[in-house]
């Protein structure tokens, strides 16, 4: 009897909702203080999509790209990319703010929604500034570190970063 009870009133629960840490304007203006941002879309073509998952090692799900470019002065500060993907279960969005020289220059978390433990401390980020597309770009050469308890939150940030730098670097190509 016990049980039913316990299902139905898991049932009835309402669903977990995301953290949501920073707006998509906050964290550009996080990202490009002070700096004009113009935002522009991008669609892939299908051997765009092939080169950058080729480039990056983890799928690209879609086509379309929105780059926001900030500059300063008339001068390029960066292009943010908004990154939404699966952690375990649940989704998180990072921005990837890629610096004027094909670098990561910045991630912020703007939503998580898996159980706040599995979040990296922002430490682990920071790790991240100054990478540029290659074979350091991993936690295979030492060169990156995991978070104990924080795996697949990990995993998930690194196969961003890629996928943000390899997308930069496909569009960048573009005429």
């Amino acid at each position: 009897m016990i049980l039913p009870v316990l299902l139905l009133g898991l049932a009835l629960s309402p669903p977990v909702a995301a953290k949501v840490y920073l707006t998509t304007d906050e964290a550009l203006a996080l990202a490009f203080t002070g700096c004009q941002v113009q935002e522009r879309t991008a669609y892939l073509t299908a051997d765009q999509r092939q080169a950058a998952e080729q480039l990056a090692e983890v799928p690209v799900e879609s086509s379309l790209v929105r780059q926001y470019v900030g500059t300063c002065d008339g001068r390029l500060a960066g292009t943010a990319y908004f990154d939404t993907h699966r952690v375990r279960t649940l989704p998180e969005t990072l921005l990837v703010v890629v610096g004027p020289d094909g670098r990561v220059a910045r991630i912020e978390v703007l939503s998580f929604s898996e159980p706040e433990e599995y979040l990296p401390p922002a430490g682990f980020f920071g790790q991240f500034v100054g990478r540029g597309l290659d074979e350091a770009l991993s936690f295979k050469k030492a060169s990156l570190r995991r978070v104990t308890g924080a795996t697949m939150s990990c995993d998930a940030t690194l196969a961003a970063a890629r996928r943000t730098l390899a997308l930069h670097r496909v569009l960048a190509a573009t005429p």
